[in-house]
């Protein structure tokens, strides 16, 4: 299938998929179109909170299930923009897209009113495009680390807070169960696959050792400089010692099972993991902490990359005024509330860390304010339409030092290079 015949597939589907919906109201207010996840929680909390707002205001709401690909969605809604399409009026948006959609989407800052300073300020910022709010905060994810408890007290090693101590204590800890017979048993594991969750792990890397973000907020790019130069040599010590050999083709869930499993004293990875890692049947369930990733040294630090799910208004909705409304109660801190308990959302306010019912409910979330007040954004707002590429080459380079093809300094003397050719005259 060619390129384009996939897009107009996947708009097809998207057009289909409109009609195998259930009206949330019988009334004869009017009719709009929420785009939710896939998941099976995450599409029975969107379509139960889009239909509350559909009974208190007598009007109708279909929901819309988006490809589980990222880039699938995103090119759907590219292809539906261009067509200027009112087909979906309230859009779900990964948090590296405004740069990429903002022209198509609504100013909400208007709508929003006092309920910006109730978010954290860094996804209030990741939202936030030439002064335009093209998305109202839905909820966030920051890398975490994941550890074992019972192996830190069986050898009797506190949790790294820099790298350098993380990498000496799953050596340690990879030492001693090796001996003990666990033989596939590893340090730490993590994203390594020259993909998107690469990026996030690099730009973690880079800004926990002071090295910027890669690309500034005012577009200029920064990453050809020593502390991004010794944070990508020290991921690279640790492939073949404290991580596999295979973790180069690792995404979450390979990272997540070898973890769950038993076979790893550290992860890398996203809050969603929390709940699966600790389920009854995990042979871990009771063994884990989380804590903030570590950072490049004393005068550093933690660097949490900011990811998450945000919910925007089409430019092309017959019903502007109405789609920001349901946007703003979809967002709102009773809504998030719900969803932290009942799906283990995390929510975008800081006041919700604190809430009894929340931490009831997530134990883990007591201590995430602190990762979320750390977190650092990807270079996607400044780069705009062209992140994609931006985030190709990020990957593409870091896989390479990991891999150990090419040496840190090279790798990113030739991505500032591959940078500067993707930029050309301005982003």
């Amino acid at each position: 299938m060619t390129l384009w015949n996939r897009k107009a597939a996947l708009i097809g589907q998207a057009l289909a998929g409109l009609l195998l919906v259930s009206f949330a109201s019988a009334g004869m207010g009017a009719t709009l179109t929420i785009a939710c996840g896939s998941g099976g929680a995450e599409m029975e909390l969107c379509k139960r909170h889009a239909d509350e707002w559909a009974r208190r205001t007598g009007n109708i709401v279909k929901t819309f299930s988006q490809p589980t690909s990222a880039m699938d969605a995103l090119s759907l809604y590219r292809q539906l923009f261009a067509a200027k399409s009112p087909a979906i009026d309230v859009v779900r948006i990964d948090t590296v897209w405004p740069g990429i959609l903002k022209d198509h989407l609504v100013d909400l800052r208007p709508y929003a009113k006092d309920q910006l300073s109730q978010n954290f300020p860094a996804i209030i910022d990741a939202m936030t495009v030439q002064g335009r709010l093209v998305a109202m905060p839905w909820y966030i994810d920051a890398g975490l680390l994941f550890y074992r408890k019972d192996l830190l007290e069986k050898y009797r090693l506190p949790v790294p807070t820099t790298w350098s101590e993380l990498k000496s204590t799953a050596q340690t800890i990879r030492s001693g169960e090796r001996a003990a017979g666990h033989a596939d048993f590893y340090g730490y594991v993590f994203q390594g696959k020259a993909y998107e969750g690469l990026t996030c792990n690099a730009v973690e890397w880079i800004a926990s050792y002071g090295g910027d973000t890669i690309v500034d907020s005012e577009g200029h790019i920064t990453v050809d400089n020593p502390r991004a130069v010794a944070a990508m040599g020290m991921a690279a010590s640790w492939v073949g010692s404290i991580s596999p050999r295979g973790v180069l083709n690792y995404e979450e869930e390979d990272a997540r099972g070898v973890f769950q499993s038993g076979n790893a004293a550290f992860m890398r990875n996203w809050p969603y993991a929390w709940k699966l890692v600790t389920t009854d049947d995990s042979p871990v369930r009771s063994r884990v902490g989380v804590a903030l990733l570590p950072k490049g040294g004393p005068d550093a630090r933690p660097a949490a990359a900011l990811g998450g799910w945000h919910l925007a208004v089409s430019r092309y909705s017959a019903h502007v005024d109405l789609a920001a409304d349901l946007v703003m109660y979809m967002t709102s801190a009773e809504v998030q509330k719900r969803r932290a308990i009942e799906g283990g959302f995390n929510p975008t306010r800081p006041a919700l860390y604190r809430d009894p019912d929340v931490i009831s409910a997530n134990p883990f979330m007591a201590g995430l304010s602190n990762v979320f007040d750390n977190a650092v954004a990807r270079p996607s707002v400044s780069t705009g339409m062209k992140y994609p590429a931006v985030s190709r080459a990020i990957a593409n380079a870091a896989n390479d030092v990991l891999s150990g093809r090419s040496p840190a300094d090279q790798a990113m003397r030739r991505l500032d290079a591959k940078l500067h050719q993707i930029e050309r005259s301005r982003w």
